[in-house]
């Protein structure tokens, strides 16, 4: 990211915590990211609107469907980290209060996109070994 920023700017620092630019950066593209995984994601849900649970996990299970999801858990999941640090930051004035928070976040956000990656993975791999016979 800092290719992005001038000689000045690089000399200057990014401001009093030293990655403002960085986390502001990653929150604007996460968000254009989102949008199109959004609109795939929804657009996936309706076309499943009164499948049974195989269908659903056959649609989960495909390859395409399968990088995409793990695409949206990803992006969905890091730009809520973002989001709620920058939140925990402006209204949390304790400093103690305020890391244990961010820490606390993270960890539960982080665990939370590892078990989804997970289970969509390994539907994913069911899908792929059944299509092969395994």
């Amino acid at each position: 990211m800092k290719l992005l920023r001038s000689p000045l700017a690089q000399v200057r620092g990014l401001g009093s915590a030293k990655d403002g630019y960085e986390h502001w950066w990653m929150i604007k593209l996460t968000s254009v990211a989102l949008i199109p995984l959004t609109v795939w994601f929804m657009i996936g849900l309706i076309s499943l609107a009164g499948a049974s649970h195989a269908e659903v996990v056959q649609w989960v299970g495909h390859p395409f469907n399968g990088g995409m999801m793990v695409l949206f858990l990803l992006a969905t999941f890091y730009h809520a980290a973002l989001g709620m640090q920058v939140i925990i930051e402006d209204y949390v004035h304790d400093e103690a209060v305020k890391l244990a928070s961010i820490l606390g976040v993270k960890f539960v956000l982080a665990l939370l996109a590892v078990i989804s990656v997970v289970a969509v993975l390994r539907i994913t791999l069911f899908a792929v070994m059944a299509d092969l016979g395994g």
